[in-house]
Parts: structure tokens; sequence; C-alpha cells
């Protein structure tokens, strides 16, 4: 029997590969005979770096940037040499697990980070790049990426507007002479699994703001600076579109990439799938085994579990999941795919002491075992 196992990451516990490796541990204890092969998962969110660089056979960087404060922060992203493709995600320079709870505040944090990456990312001979945009800290569309890529985002005086939100009041026009001779050979597919518009009552300030610290009063004036700021964009930009799904995605990223630079939004899931070639290994499966953090019913709605169903119901493969938890609405991932799911948590006990890393890649292993034993009978 050969067993493909794709689970994401157990955020805060286990990575991918971490988690993956436990159940193949737990599976040989029941049959040894079993032939398991591990693959990295990932939807675009935390992980996707690890799971593209270690899928794909790449190497990873780090560098020093401008984090979301304006001060320097270290981040890793991955190149995969063969392909001249760059692998990063966007919290990993800007994201909001750089920010203190107290000093959350999207007038003033900046994306200036990531463009400094994706420069540094250029300069190595990348012209590809695969970029994940959850888990921002930011609301400045994007104005901090693209000045580090050399735009100019000036006010009336032709000074370059601070970083952050805030900036973008005083935003009088963009040019670019300036800006990285290779950026027009550089291709990008955004992961984005949000449909938000840039402004707008489900745009990025009125429906993520929030989060990140904005009040009332902030986010109607960042909705106002935003849709200014892509009214000035479409004077040179004709394909600048504020209306366009995603384009609110990370605080108007989405529509920095969509507007300024070579770029795709595509589902994270899909382009992890692709990227790490998994239907080439389940093609030859027997089983697939998956699994997350927490199961519920987003898992069935394009989550990294769900995507993984879906190419094993491709090949009539039975599909067994494992989760940290799992909430009552769970059970819609048994009409997409997901045969039968297990929680790995095998007595009462604190979230803190569920997460430990230890704890929770035992508890994986004694789950996969027990459920393996049953399957051998």
């Amino acid at each position: 029997m050969e067993i493909v196992i794709a689970i994401d990451s157990l955020k805060g516990s286990l990575s991918s590969l971490e988690a993956g490796k436990a159940a193949a541990e737990g599976i040989k204890r029941a049959n040894p005979q079993a032939k398991t092969v591990v693959r990295p998962l990932a939807d675009g969110g935390e992980g996707t770096v690890e799971a593209l660089v270690h899928g794909m056979g790449g190497v990873l960087q780090t560098i020093s940037v401008t984090g979301p404060l304006g001060e320097p922060v270290d981040c890793t992203y991955g190149i995969i040499e063969e392909t001249k493709t760059a692998v990063l995600e966007m919290s990993g320079a800007a994201g909001i697990t750089l920010v203190p709870d107290e000093k959350r505040n999207p007038l003033y944090t900046t994306t200036y980070g990531v463009g400094e990456a994706i420069k540094d990312a250029i300069q190595k001979g990348c012209r590809r790049f695969l970029i994940g945009i959850g888990g921002s800290a930011t609301n400045d569309g994007g104005a901090g990426m693209l000045q580090a890529l050399g735009f100019g985002f000036l006010d009336k005086e032709g000074n370059q507007i601070p970083y952050g939100a805030i900036g973008l009041k005083n935003l009088a026009s963009i040019t670019t002479e300036h800006i990285q001779k290779e950026l027009s050979e550089c291709e990008f597919q955004i992961a984005c699994d949000v449909e938000n518009p840039l402004c707008g009552e489900k745009g990025a300030s009125a429906v993520y703001g929030p989060q990140k610290g904005a009040t009332p009063k902030m986010i109607q004036d960042m909705d106002a600076w935003l849709l200014r700021y892509a009214r000035l964009a479409k004077e040179k930009f004709q394909k600048a579109d504020e209306n366009y799904p995603g384009t609110g995605a990370a605080g108007g990223l989405g529509f920095a990439f969509l507007t300024f630079t070579n770029a795709a939004l595509m589902s994270g899931i899909q382009i992890v799938l692709e990227e790490t070639q998994l239907e080439r290994y389940i093609s030859k499966a027997d089983m697939v085994i998956t699994g997350e953090g927490r199961l519920d019913g987003q898992t069935a709605m394009g989550k990294a579990p769900g995507g993984v169903a879906e190419l094993a119901k491709k090949y009539n493969l039975p599909v067994i999941a494992f989760a940290g938890s799992v909430a009552k609405d769970a059970k819609e991932c048994n009409q997409k795919g997901i045969d039968a799911f297990f929680p790995i948590l095998r007595e009462i006990t604190t979230l803190k002491e569920a997460m430990e890393p230890e704890h929770a890649k035992n508890n994986l292993i004694d789950t996969a075992e027990q459920v393996f034993r049953l399957l051998k009978l």
C-alpha cells in the first residue's frame, strides 16, 4: 500500500513536513509494510515558503528588510534556481505578527520591506515570483512596496510620501522614471483567496482595518485615500481597477500588484498543488492523508486539505484527515472528498499544552497509529 501524506501546518505547533512525518511514523507502527510519501502543503498563507521551497528543491535566503514599523526585520524567502523563481510571503516583511498588539496602527505600517525582498530576488536573477499575501499589518495600498521598487509616490512638493496609509493622504502624483529596470521582465503569481475590492464597505479598510488597529475614523479616512490613490493610478495605468476582486487583499497590496506589475491573483492552494506537482504523487497512490490545525466548514471551501481531497477523488482514492481540533460544521468535509476525519487530541488539556510541538507530534503519531490499526483489520 502506498500512502501520500500532505498535511497543512498546524500553525504555532508543527510545520507541514513535521506533521506529515508524524503521521507517517504512526502509520508505520501499525503497518510496517506501508509505503509513505510525505509532501509539503500550504494554502498561500503561513508556511507557503517552506512548503514550496521543499517541494520544488529550492534554497532559503534570509535578508534584513524594513519591517512594518519601519525598523529592520529578518525576512526569509526561497529561490528555486532552476526556474529562477522566488517564493515569498508578504507577512515575512510586513506581517501582523511582527507588530505587538499595542503598536498596531495601519496609518503607520508599511509594505516597504516587501519591495526590498522582491528587489533582492531580482538582483539574484529571479524573474518569476510566487507570493502569498495573507496576514498583513498594512493598509498602504502597496505604496511602500512600490516605492522600494523605484516608483515615485510624491506629494505636492515632489517628495516621497511617508510610510503607511497616512502617506496616501498627501499623495499628489505617481512617477515611474526610476523603477527597477528588470521589473518589466518579471511575472508575479499572487496567492490570494479573498475577493474584496479595494474600497467601500467590503474593501480593505472596512473589512480588515479593525484587526490591524484601525478606529472607525481611520477606516473612513483610509478608504477615501485609497480611492483617490486608485484614481491617480488610473491616469497612468489603464488596467487600474479598484473594484476588481482581490484588489483589497493585504491592505490594497492586491491592487498594487495588479496595477503596477505583470501579475495575476490565484488561489493559494492551486499554486501550491501545481508547483509541488502533488497530483503526480497522488496518481500513483492507494490512499491519501491530509489535515490541518482546525478542520471546519471552511476546509471544504478551498482550504488546503479540501484541495488535496479534490485531487485524490480524481483517482477515486480514499482520503483521511487529521486535525488538531474539529468544529461542528467539519462534517461538510465529508461531502467534499474527505471520507473520514479525526481530531488528534487524546486528553483534556489547555490550548497551550495541546499546541506544544512535542505534544502535538506525539498526539498525531498515536492517532494515526490507531486509525491504521483499525484499517489493517
